[in-house]
C-alpha cells in the first residue's frame, strides 16, 4: 500500500512539474468551451434581406419596420420589381427577399388573406430554413395582433406553441453540455494515453515492471491523479457555463458530478486501452484525436441529432460514450432530470467503462509477460 501511494504522489508530482502537461490539462478545455461556446449558434442575426412591397399601405410597412427592427434582419435593399429579385441574390450577400403582394391590407381586411412571398437563398439550406422561419413568425406575430384589436376577422384555428426546458432556443444550452462531453473524453483520454506511452518511450516501464507494484495498481496509479484533476476541470467548465454562457443547472449538482466522474472513468478507461495498443507518444496521440474526437462530435448527437442519421450510423452511434452522457448531462442541467429517468444511460455507461477496463488489463498482462 505505501508503495501505491508512493507512486500516486509520485505521478502528481510529474504533472504539476510537466507545464506542457498542465498547460493541455486546464487550458484547452477552458479554451475549447471559449471558443465553441461563442463560436457554434444556430441563431441567424444580422441576415441581409430585401423588401419588394408591391402593396405600399401600412400594414406592409409595419412589417417591414418589425423585420429591420429584428437583431435577425438587417434589410439592405428595397426593390422595385420582380426583376431585381435574381440580380440582388447574384450579388452575394442577400439571403432574402419579401415580396408583399399587391393590396396587401385590403385583402387581409376583406377576404381575411394576403399573400407573402418569401425567397431565400437555398445554397446554405439550414440558414434559409432558419431566415425563413424568423420572417414567418414575426409577420404571424404580427397578424395575431391584428386578430386581437379586431381589425382582421379571426380565423377558424389558433395554435399556442409551447417550448420547454429551452423557451428562447438558445443554442448555447445545447451545445455547451455537448461540449462538457467533447472535452472530458478528450483530454482524459488522451492525457493518459500520452502518460502511459511515455514510461515507455523514456524505458521506465522495466522498472516499474520489476517494481512491487502489480500492474493494475500501475494503471491506476496512472490514471487516478487524472480523475482528480478532471475534476477539477468539471467544476471549471461548469462554472464558465453558468456565469459566462448563462446555461441554466435545473437538476441536482451531486448526480451531475457522479455521472461526470463515471463519463471520466470510461474516457480513462478508453486512454488505457489506446495506450497498450500504442508504441509512441505520437501513435497514442493520433489515435485518441481520430478514434475518439471526431466520432464524439460527429456521433454523439453534439451537432447532428443522431435520428437524422443513417440506420447503420445510427448503431455505431450506441458504442459512442458521449452520446449516453450527452443524453444525461442535458437531462440533468435542462430539465432538471433524476437519477430515475436516467438509469438506463447510465448502466450503458458502466457497462462500456468495465469492458474497456478489463480489455486494457488483459491486454497490459500480455505485453508484460
Amino acid at each position: 500500500m505505501n508503495s501505491f501511494s508512493g507512486f500516486v504522489i509520485k505521478e502528481f508530482k510529474q504533472i504539476y512539474r510537466d507545464k506542457r502537461t498542465l498547460t493541455v490539462l486546464f487550458g484547452m478545455p477552458v479554451i475549447m468551451l471559449v471558443l465553441f461556446g461563442f463560436a457554434i449558434r444556430n441563431e441567424v442575426t444580422n441576415a441581409q434581406i430585401g423588401i419588394l412591397d408591391l402593396s405600399k399601405d401600412e400594414v406592409t410597412r409595419t412589417i417591414t419596420q418589425k423585420l429591420g427592427a429584428s437583431e435577425s434582419f438587417e434589410i439592405r435593399a428595397y426593390l422595385q420589381n420582380y426583376e431585381e429579385v435574381e440580380g440582388l441574390f447574384q450579388k452575394g450577400n442577400i439571403k432574402e427577399v419579401v415580396v408583399f403582394e399587391p393590396n396587401f391590407k385590403e385583402k387581409l381586411v376583406r377576404e381575411n388573406r394576403a399573400d407573402v412571398q418569401i425567397i431565400t437563398d437555398a445554397t446554405d439550406p439550414n440558414l434559409a430554413n432558419l431566415v425563413q422561419s424568423y420572417t414567418s413568425n414575426i409577420i404571424r406575430d404580427y397578424v395575431h395582433e391584428l386578430n386581437n384589436i379586431g381589425h382582421v376577422q379571426q380565423a377558424g384555428l389558433n395554435t399556442e406553441v409551447r417550448m420547454m426546458y429551452n423557451p428562447e432556443l438558445r443554442s448555447v444550452n445545447l451545445f455547451v453540455p455537448g461540449l462538457i462531453a467533447v472535452i472530458l473524453m478528450l483530454i482524459s483520454a488522451l492525457m493518459t494515453s500520452i502518460s502511459i506511452t511515455r514510461e515507455k518511450e523514456l524505458g521506465n516501464m522495466e522498472i516499474l515492471l520489476v517494481s512491487p507494484l502489480k500492474p493494475r495498481h500501475i494503471i491506476l496509479g496512472k490514471v487516478l491523479p487524472y480523475l482528480v484533476l478532471s475534476v477539477v476541470n468539471v467544476i471549471t467548465i461548469l462554472v464558465l457555463a453558468r456565469f459566462v454562457f448563462h446555461v441554466p443547472f435545473q437538476g441536482s449538482y451531486l448526480l451531475f458530478f457522479a455521472e461526470s466522474t463515471l463519463f471520466i472513468m470510461t474516457a480513462l478507461a478508453l486512454g488505457v486501452f489506446i495506450s497498450s495498443a500504442a508504441n509512441n507518444q505520437q501513435t497514442a496521440m493520433m489515435v485518441s484525436l481520430a478514434g475518439l474526437l471526431l466520432p464524439t462530435v460527429l456521433l454523439s448527437g453534439f451537432i447532428f441529432p443522431v435520428s437524422s442519421m443513417p440506420v447503420p450510423l445510427q448503431w455505431i452511434s450506441h458504442a459512442i460514450p458521449a452520446k449516453w452522457f450527452l443524453i444525461i448531462v442535458r437531462g440533468i442541467m435542462l430539465k432538471g432530470s433524476e437519477f430515475l429517468f436516467i438509469w438506463k444511460e447510465t448502466l450503458i455507461l458502466v457497462g462500456i467503462t468495465l469492458f474497456f477496463m478489463a480489455l486494457s488489463l488483459k491486454k497490459f498482462k500480455v505485453r508484460l509477460q
